[in-house]
């Protein structure tokens, strides 16, 4: 098992880790997208029309109703086709083909952004109602109350269910293997049907995605402190 896992040509442990940082660099970029996507859903559903509000509303329901696993084979398979026709109209006639990178981090991105939709719009929400006032007898603009009162609150709110979609991106990552691109969990299906011992592999991949989950839930939380400095606990 320490000779399968070791570091260097004789085992598998260094496509192991690259696999992992893959994964990492996957989440990240599709983490990004989502949070502004979800920041886009999220003022279209709070912004008062009608026709953005209900494109944000169909998008989330669609995403967070079906499988992770079907959006990105429907972008896989389907997104060369609907780039051809978009560029198409616009002259472009020469082939047009996304990475296996690019088609993971724009699906598990649509996937993270609809759920940052959610806990971003309930953030925005929860904001006391008590403290936009205030801000307003202050003499306060518009502006600076979302500056100063708004977004502030709205980040400590909004941390604990942005930690959960972090959680879900990154797990969602896995599922990119389908695809061909070469992150931890497609490592380690290369790495079980090479040396016939899944059991270890499967254990090992397992191993590394707690420890991502774990550092990343410890970030969260020192943000969760951070940003909930001064405020009085019932």
């Amino acid at each position: 098992m320490i000779e399968l896992l070791a570091i260097g040509p004789e085992g598998w442990g260094d496509e192991m880790l690259r696999g992992a940082g893959m994964s990492v660099l996957l989440a990240l970029s599709a983490y990004v997208l989502g949070l502004a996507v979800g920041t886009v859903g999220a003022a279209a559903k709070l912004g008062g029309n009608r026709v953005f509000a209900g494109i944000a509303q169909v998008y989330t329901t669609v995403v967070r109703g079906v499988p992770e696993l079907l959006v990105i084979y429907l972008l896989f398979f389907g997104s060369t086709g609907v780039i051809m026709r978009v560029a198409s109209v616009f002259g472009y006639t020469d082939h047009i083909e996304l990475d296996d990178f690019t088609i993971g981090v724009i699906a598990v991105g649509l996937i993270s952004g609809a759920y940052s939709t959610e806990v971003i719009r309930g953030a925005f929400q929860a904001v006391p109602i008590g403290q936009i006032e205030a801000g307003r007898a202050a003499g306060m603009s518009p502006h600076l109350i979302f500056r100063r009162i708004k977004v502030p609150q709205m980040l400590r709110l909004a941390l604990p269910g942005l930690g959960n979609v972090w959680q879900l991106t990154l797990k969602d990552t896995a599922l990119v293997s389908v695809t061909g691109l070469a992150e931890l969990m497609r490592m380690a299906n290369v790495a079980a049907g090479s040396t016939r011992q899944p059991f270890i592999f499967y254990v090992a991949a397992a191993v590394l995605y707690l420890v991502m989950t774990t550092v990343s839930q410890v970030c969260f939380q020192k943000a969760e402190r951070h940003y909930s400095r001064g405020v009085r606990r019932a």
